[in-house]
């Protein structure tokens, strides 16, 4: 019997949609998907029609986390190659943080363990009320990873940091909101409809600038002040003389929206011109 796809892909317009295709284990995540997803971001990277990415689940389910029967095998194993089954979903949480096109998690019931990590490590969260975010580990035994304690203490204090992981307790979709990391809060069944809004909102802006403004946003929380001092001031002088400065300010001046999309399909047209040289 064929196996699914473990990840779905389809265009709305400039935003891709990437959908965890696992809905009999909600979505459970498997080295299959790592590759299919870390793949796709790769894509899309390259993709100058593509604006901004929106990470979702099939099933009504975002991600329920590591699959545990295969954990459980992973007793067996020696710590070296526990260690490097390990680093596939780390490396995944790197691709998705390091790529340069805006990811916006569409969150719909589940998004627990290493599925409440992957949520986390999406650039914006749009999150159902009804949905349930969980820092289960320590309900089976296990400790935290895919990142899950370095992105929950970006926006509560070690007290409630430590409250979640020694408790497994569920998180709803409103407590998160007012916890801080969830941009939008929908109602039940309507998390896709404002993500893709939202991707829509930012696939129409500078496409280089965006990756920049990206890598900010998360140094911002490992450096210094002096070193994102450094970092703002490299690339605000690259920006200043790239053609979307150009057509930005040039927009402004002249009381008029800027053309961020023509710069985009002109960016395509020459690297589809490129390929097809001999």
């Amino acid at each position: 019997m064929e196996q699914p796809l473990p990840l779905l892909q389809r265009r709305e317009g400039a935003v891709l949609v990437l959908s965890n295709n696992n809905p009999a284990a909600r979505n459970a995540l498997s080295p299959a998907f790592y590759a299919a997803l870390t793949e796709a971001l790769a894509q899309a990277e390259a993709d100058a029609t593509v604006g901004a990415i929106v990470l979702m689940g099939e099933g009504g389910h975002f991600c329920a986390g590591g699959d545990l029967r295969q954990l459980a095998k992973r007793r067996e194993l020696p710590i070296e190659e526990r260690r490097a089954k390990l680093e596939g979903l780390h490396d995944l949480i790197r691709a998705v943080r390091d790529c340069r096109k805006p990811v916006i998690a569409a969150v719909e019931g589940a998004a627990a363990g290493a599925g409440l990590s992957l949520a986390l490590a999406c650039d914006m969260l749009v999150a159902a009320r009804n949905a349930v975010f969980s820092v289960a580990y320590v309900k089976v035994g296990l400790t935290p990873d895919g990142g899950a304690t370095a992105f929950l203490s970006e926006f509560v204090s070690r007290q409630v940091l430590t409250e979640l992981c020694l408790t497994g307790e569920r998180i709803s979709g409103e407590r998160l909101h007012a916890l801080g990391p969830v941009n939008r809060l929908a109602e039940p069944g309507e998390a896709l409809t404002q993500a893709l809004e939202l991707a829509a909102q930012v696939a129409t802006g500078p496409d280089v600038a965006m990756g920049r403004i990206k890598a900010l946003c998360c140094s911002a929380y490992t450096q210094p002040l002096d070193d994102q001092l450094e970092l703002e001031a490299q690339l605000m002088v690259q920006s200043q003389a790239t053609e979307e400065s150009r057509e930005g300010i040039g927009a402004f001046l002249e009381k008029r929206p800027a053309d961020f999309v023509r710069l985009r399909q002109i960016n395509a047209q020459r690297t589809g011109n490129e390929e097809t040289q001999p």
